[in-house]
């Protein structure tokens, strides 16, 4: 029989046990703990995780709704580019069911700007993609894809789209086939456009697509009847420094660009370098006053004769054979009175204003401009004197627009922009002649076009004043006599100018109803005429029969035949 236990070893058991369920149920409680603190930092997790969802859902969301491209509008919001679906069709090479024999012709008649035998090679090439036809119209789709080759695959792909075509191509540019601007403000604008902070903004132009439309239409139509080579349309508000309009024929439609030859894109406006003859006349005029070397308009130059330096003779188109005072100096363009005020302000005098107006650089502008004006290496007094008729110096139609804008504005020079401007945002510019002389070139500018070779752009009731320019292209060894540079910068209404109008036509050729004629009075400045018609109700300058700027005084000084004289 078994010998129990004694007392003490009993207890000493039970304590025992007792400190082993204490030490489980503290464990237990550990594990219980953490399985809670697990649960709750999972739920946490999982309500973080929810939200982010649906934060980046929300975002993703907000992003697939915007363009891939922001648009591109004019000042009053005319939409003249935006990005849209368009198709595009491909092919899986290495996947074809039909006799690529049997496919090629087919596709090669209805896109055929691959042979036959290039889309053979396509089709036999076993790649595994290949783009047939980007920007595809939807009666392409149909007809491809009734073809019945399921290798044939037609995508969905951002496409930019300018609905007005070739309006402003020179402006805008175009992107390429992944989207991306590689010219025009299509290049300039690029971090912009592709901002996703900023893609549902549209980009406003400072142009204004109507008076776009009319400066390019009329330009397109002067170019034709006169046969020239190229052309270039600009109007500018004068306060502002805004480009309202902006063009260069022959032009492209930048929806097709790769058809566009180079001389198509080639903007002459802004990159077209021309001796733009006697429109620097009045520039000329202003810088004397402007310097104090011509105090009085009535002081009488000599112009009897040719003017003779040294090996170089100036001579004058519509020679007068007598004195003249500057406002007839004007009117009837004489070079050889200007040549004699240019001589008189000096090789210094002379270059000063003419950086003032910056024809020494690359016309100041958002565009991508290369190239430099023919700024003379030498400035001899020959070199003098014809730059103040506007001979041996090149600038572009875009540089004669700014300079005439400070003519008439009140004297300041300001920067040029494509984009619209607030009230806020217009530049206080440089000053380069006082307003008093400011004042005396609008009279003398409408004089030119009241009663000399302007006359062919006074539309009626607008007040236009301006200068024709009409000068001989350069060539090796000298100028091409009947190869001309047609110009005639104005402004208008002249009584409170607001804005600048420049139009260049290269080497037109006269018509009939110009007597044959192909000079400035009888292209260029028609052509302003039928543009201020036709924008001056647009831009709010109403035609008025009594509202002009007063040239009585100036009129008075201009000899006349007994013929023609009152009384």
């Amino acid at each position: 029989m078994p010998t129990p236990p004694a007392p003490s070893t009993e207890i000493a058991r039970s304590g025992l046990r007792q400190q082993m369920m204490a030490l489980v149920q503290q464990r237990l409680m550990m594990v219980m703990l953490l399985l809670l603190f697990g649960v709750v930092a999972l739920t946490v997790r999982i309500g973080w995780l929810t939200a982010t969802a649906g934060i980046s859902a929300n975002a993703a969301g907000a992003d697939a709704m915007l363009p891939a491209r922001a648009d591109i509008t004019d000042r009053n919001g005319v939409t003249l580019a935006r990005t849209i679906d368009a198709w595009s069709i491909a092919v899986h090479p290495d996947r074809l069911l039909n006799d690529p024999e049997v496919l090629a012709p087919q596709l090669a008649e209805l896109m055929p700007e691959r042979t036959e035998a290039e889309y053979l090679e396509i089709l036999r090439s076993g790649r595994s993609f290949a783009y047939l036809e980007r920007r595809a119209l939807p009666e392409l789709v149909s007809e491809v894809n009734a073809l019945g080759e399921p290798a044939m695959e037609f995508l969905r792909e951002p496409e930019r789209l300018y609905p007005q075509t070739n309006l402003a191509a020179h402006i805008l540019g175009w992107v390429n086939l992944d989207g991306h601007g590689v010219t025009g403000m299509e290049q300039v604008l690029e971090d912009r456009l592709m901002d996703p902070a900023h893609r549902g903004e549209p980009v406003a132009l400072s142009i204004d697509a109507r008076v776009q439309a009319a400066v390019q239409g009329e330009l397109a139509a002067s170019m034709q009847r006169f046969d020239a080579i190229g052309a270039a349309g600009i109007v500018l508000d004068v306060h502002t420094g805004e480009i309202l309009a902006l063009t260069s024929l022959p032009n492209f439609n930048p929806n097709d660009p790769d058809r566009t030859s180079h001389r198509a894109r080639f903007n002459q406006a802004t990159m077209g370098f021309y001796e733009l003859g006697s429109t620097f006349k009045p520039i000329t005029v202003a810088a004397a006053i402007e310097a104090g070397v011509v105090t009085d308009i009535s002081r009488r130059y000599n112009a009897e004769e040719p003017l003779q330096v040294g090996r170089y003779r100036i001579s004058d188109d519509h020679p007068q054979r007598r004195y003249l005072n500057v406002p007839e100096t004007l009117v009837h363009s004489s070079n050889i009175v200007t040549a004699r005020i240019a001589d008189e302000m000096g090789a210094e005098r002379m270059q000063h204003v003419f950086r003032q107006l910056h024809f020494d650089d690359p016309v100041d502008i958002e565009l991508p401009v290369s190239g430099r004006p023919i700024w003379p290496d030498y400035w001899a007094r020959t070199t003098v004197m014809t730059a103040g008729y506007g001979h041996g110096i090149a600038v572009s139609p875009l540089h004669l627009a700014n300079a005439y804008a400070t003519l008439v504005n009140g004297g300041i020079y300001r920067p040029i922009t494509l984009l619209r401007r607030s009230s806020e945002e217009v530049p206080a510019g440089e000053r380069v002649f006082s307003e008093s002389t400011s004042d005396q070139m609008r009279g003398l500018l409408r004089l030119i076009v009241e009663e000399g070779t302007g006359r062919n752009a006074d539309a009626e009731g607008y007040r236009v004043g301006g200068k024709t320019g009409t000068a001989e292209k350069a060539a090796a060894g000298g100028y091409r006599e009947h190869t001309l540079v047609s110009t005639f910068a104005a402004a208008f209404p002249m009584d409170d100018p607001q804005y600048v109008i420049v139009i260049m036509l290269d080497e037109p050729r006269g018509d009939a109803g110009t007597g044959g004629a192909a000079t400035a009075g009888w292209t260029a400045a028609p052509t302003v005429r039928n543009i201020v018609e036709r924008i001056g109700p647009m831009l709010g300058v109403i035609p008025s029969e009594t509202r002009d700027i007063d040239t009585a005084n100036l009129r008075s000084m201009l000899w006349r035949p007994p013929s023609e004289r009152e009384g």
